[in-house]
């Protein structure tokens, strides 16, 4: 573990920057100008290129010396890949640079709290004794509430997220999460659907009627410029359906979203939405 030293004002700050999709209109204000203003980006190849559709970040065609660019106003800015197999070496470097003086934008698609980068810099101070490193969390839009805003008003009563990866957690777990949801009458969303999905939505049939609707959303709020090769989608269908449409989920852009017995499915002259009002509302409620 390495030693810790005391915070001085010289530090600078570590932001975890949640940057929703991606796309420049779906990030806060907030995101954008830490990111402009670092003195370092840790980002993956695939977020360093939506950040460049507004000049968040420079253009490739910029003069990038290792990694280290000229800025308009005469500053430096250094720009470091991040990729899954170096996640602990660059929190590790990071808290370094911050002890230096830098403040350090990490990169998190999505929101960082939901499935994102937070726990890991967090985890990673602990063990590193880095309690002399600010760290500040920036909100990003999750796939969840992007996705559900497509879809209309899915998402007006209780719900919850749950994510199929058993990388940290066995299935029993994961099942035993899915049914108590299923059970307790949230709106569902399911991360990681290219694992086990079908599994899943099995689960959730056995808890919750057949006819429910369902959405399939692939690369929510990324508009052409996700992985899916149909850009951005969303299917409905219902529960009972949603393992029929294997061609809808794409990879780690694909989540799914299993309405309850509130949920219906409204249609006005373009499309059909989801909708699932508050408590059960009607009209006259409000």
């Amino acid at each position: 573990m390495s030693t810790t030293a005391e915070t001085t004002s010289d530090a600078g700050t570590l932001y975890v920057v949640g940057i929703g999709p991606g796309l420049p209109e779906a990030m806060t204000q907030q995101a954008k100008t830490v990111i402009e203003t670092a003195d370092c980006v840790i980002v993956s190849n695939l977020y360093q290129e939506f950040l460049r559709a507004d000049g968040t970040l420079p253009e490739t065609t910029a003069d990038i010396d290792d990694g280290k660019y000229t800025r308009p106003d005469g500053t430096e800015q250094e720009l470091l890949r991040s990729s899954m197999g170096s996640q602990v070496e660059l929190a590790i470097e990071a808290f370094e640079r911050v002890r230096e003086g830098q403040d350090i934008a990490h990169v998190s698609g999505g929101d960082p709290n939901v499935y994102g980068k937070s726990d890991l810099l967090f985890t990673m101070a602990r063990a590193e004794e880095a309690t002399d490193v600010p760290i500040e969390v920036i909100p990003g839009v999750t796939a969840a509430l992007g996705g559900a805003a497509n879809l209309g008003a899915p998402l007006s009563n209780d719900f919850c997220t749950v994510s199929l990866s058993d990388k940290w957690r066995g299935w029993a777990e994961i099942e035993e999460k899915l049914r108590a949801a299923a059970i307790a009458g949230f709106i569902i969303v399911l991360y990681n659907c290219w694992r086990d999905y079908e599994r899943a939505i099995e689960v959730i049939r056995e808890e919750r009627a057949d006819d429910v609707p369902v959405a399939i959303f692939n690369d929510a709020g990324r508009e052409t410029a996700g992985r899916n090769l149909d850009d951005e989608t969303h299917t409905i269908c219902q529960l009972d359906e949603a393992t029929t449409h294997d061609d809808k989920v794409g990879g780690m852009g694909t989540s799914i979203l299993v309405g309850n017995h509130e949920t219906t499915v409204w249609r006005n002259d373009t499309r059909a939405f989801l909708v699932t009002p508050r408590g059960g509302r009607d009209v006259e409620d409000f």
